[in-house]
């Protein structure tokens, strides 16, 4: 049996971690944008926190996937019984996360802005949105992420 599922489970750990930082960061943003009492320093903080944990998440992913998925796992799931886990789940989280830093980003860029300027221009709604759809893409990403777990462990698993 391959040894895959435990050969670097620190970094799956990491990128998990990582990620769970980035959505949690942009849900307190979400809060802070919400919230009446402009705080910019507060906003500025969870924004930035939040487009580091996702920057990190493609950095440990990234070399993971590289090293490790690519060669090892992949196959795995393509000659077990869900190989639509690497065909559908695996091709939109990486689609889907491309989109989630820009937007990361943007929401950095956002947080510096004085409540006055989110009023006068009607940024408010927008700004949730924008926040709260980078939250809801890192959650998605994490279930297409349980989902090629769970064909890779299935895939070793079948005799």
């Amino acid at each position: 049996m391959i040894d895959f599922l435990t050969a670097k489970p620190v970094l799956i750990g990491l990128h998990l971690g990582f990620a769970i930082l980035g959505i949690d960061a942009f849900l307190w943003l979400l809060g802070e944008f919400s919230a009446d009492i402009a705080n910019i320093k507060r906003r500025a903080w969870a924004a930035v926190i939040g487009c580091v944990g996702f920057i990190m998440t493609w950095i440990v992913g990234g070399y993971y996937y590289v090293k490790f998925y690519g060669p090892l796992v992949k196959p795995t799931i393509l000659k077990g019984m869900a190989p639509w886990a690497h065909a559908i789940a695996m091709e939109a989280k990486e689609h889907i996360f491309l989109f989630v830093v820009p937007l990361a980003l943007t929401g950095i860029f956002a947080a510096l802005l004085d409540q006055e300027t989110i009023q006068r221009l009607g940024l408010k709604r927008p700004l949730l949105w924008l926040v709260g759809t980078v939250a809801g893409l890192g959650l998605f990403i994490g279930a297409l992420g349980f989902i090629i777990s769970a064909a890779a462990r299935w895939g070793v698993l079948q005799p």
